[in-house]
């Protein structure tokens, strides 16, 4: 087996794009990771405060994801297929829709953030810590959301190491500026959670710039805002019809999971801290399947394009073939690390209690997770197919996991731990459908059109 993973071209390409992938994924989760690391030096009150908090950045990340998303499903094909000029057409559409996205939430953030707060928790000592977490971390939205569409368009055109290379930067500068605004150093105030979003606003304002180096230095795709003037009535169509359902979908899952904590912070302080733990352990065990996901999605994309469908239907099912031992690893690590997790984690008795039951549930909860991801948010949506995942995760989330959470936690009140067990059944729950799908071959589309460009008889609007 492994002499064949070797000789097949296939897997030479996916792994060329994957390592970088997993490395950003990494960092990603590290940045996403660092702030509840740390402030587990500040107290239990201020862990639970920004993960709570960070449920709303979160939505909006989703948001993000979902424009890059769409914007990778034509940018990759429209790559394959040749059309740099649709290439970046498509990128100023997308920013269009991020910069506004970006601008309400801030706005939200800024104007009503203990109202957001009450939301995750009527704990009134993490609503406040929350609201001014919130209103400082809202300054970075704007370049959060130009970052994220212009690192998705390079990754469709295969360029995905210089995410990595900038998000090691925001990462390092992050931890730095932490530690700073945490103990003091230097002769800095020590300002707490108020602290540590000073530090991620600041680290991402570093990387949009670095963004801007990267693109001056661009032989093609360039981050150029006059993009965001051009019109292709096509182009615009393709992508509301594409990303809109996609960007949904990545809105329905990202709000449903946060209802999550929103259940878990109606329960106790002690089971927020405790999956806040959970989910940065979480996040760096799915860095394997979900660099596979977005690697298998990217050159998927790109044979669709070049008409090569039958080999894009082969290497669906060898991406799906990793995904599921890259989900095995996954779990894998969990379990490793838990000892590691139990050890240097101050919490209460209690909420490592919890911690310690929510670590081995995640050990086999992230397989499931890594299939659907796989299927859904890269060989589906390399097809051009973001309806399906649409329906299923509405279906999921709202039917099924969210009122199951609600039903388990104050109908019947069980235990925490019996809750977050039922609410981790979400993934499995969607196999069957997910699968059957895949099986189906009905997500293989190439998307591309042609004569995009030309005069406006032929059905484009010219910039």
């Amino acid at each position: 087996m492994l002499s064949r993973l070797r000789n097949d071209p296939f897997y030479k390409q996916i792994c060329k794009l994957m390592i970088p992938i997993m490395l950003q994924n990494l960092l990603n989760a590290a940045v996403n990771s660092v702030d509840v690391v740390m402030l587990n030096f500040v107290g239990e009150s201020a862990i639970a405060a920004v993960s709570l908090a960070s449920q709303y950045a979160n939505v909006l990340f989703m948001v993000f994801y979902g424009l890059g998303t769409g914007a990778t499903m034509l940018c990759a094909q429209y790559f394959g297929k040749g059309d740099i000029r649709a290439v970046e057409t498509v990128q100023g559409i997308a920013l269009r829709f991020s910069m506004g996205f970006a601008a309400l939430f801030a706005l939200v953030a800024v104007a009503a953030p203990e109202f957001m707060m009450g939301i995750f928790t009527n704990d009134p000592e993490l609503i406040r810590l929350g609201a001014g977490y919130l209103r400082i971390l809202s300054v970075s939205y704007l370049c959060w959301g130009i970052i994220e569409v212009y690192l998705s368009v390079l990754r469709s055109v295969g360029r995905v190491a210089i995410g990595t290379i900038l998000n090691t930067v925001a990462v390092g500068l992050n931890v730095i500026l932490n530690a700073v605004f945490i103990s003091g150093l230097f002769g800095a105030p020590r300002l707490g959670v108020i602290g540590v979003a000073i530090a991620t606003s600041a680290s991402r304002v570093v990387e949009l710039a670095l963004c801007f180096v990267v693109s001056r230095r661009s032989q093609n795709i360039k981050l150029k805002f006059s993009t965001l003037f051009v019109r292709n009535k096509l182009l615009m169509a393709d992508f509301v019809r594409l990303s809109l359902p996609a960007l949904l979908n990545d809105v329905v899952w990202g709000v449903g999971f946060s209802m999550y904590s929103v259940i878990l912070g109606h329960l106790s302080a002690e089971a927020v801290a405790a999956n806040s733990f959970a989910n940065v352990v979480r996040n760096f065990g799915s860095v394997l399947c979900f660099g596979q996901a977005n690697a298998g999605g990217i050159l998927l994309g790109q044979m669709i394009g070049e008409n090569r469908l039958e080999e894009a239907k082969q290497g669906a099912k060898k991406v799906l073939g990793l995904t599921i031992i890259g989900g095995v690893l996954g779990g894998l690590v969990i379990l490793g690390i838990r000892p590691l997790v139990l050890q240097y984690a101050d919490l209460s008795t209690t909420a490592m209690g919890y911690l310690s039951t929510m670590l081995l549930i995640n050990s086999y909860y992230i397989i499931g997770g890594a299939v659907n991801t796989t299927l859904i948010a890269g060989v589906f949506r390399a097809g051009g197919d973001s309806r399906f995942g649409l329906i299923c995760d509405i279906l999921d989330m709202w039917v099924y996991a969210v009122p199951l959470g609600f039903l388990a936690a104050f109908v019947l009140e069980l235990p925490v731990v019996w809750v977050y067990f039922l609410l981790c059944t979400d993934e499995f729950v969607k196999w069957p459908w997910v699968i059957k799908h895949y099986r189906s071959g009905k997500w293989l589309k190439n998307i591309t059109r042609e004569g995009l460009f030309e005069a406006p008889a032929s059905g484009g609007d010219a910039p």
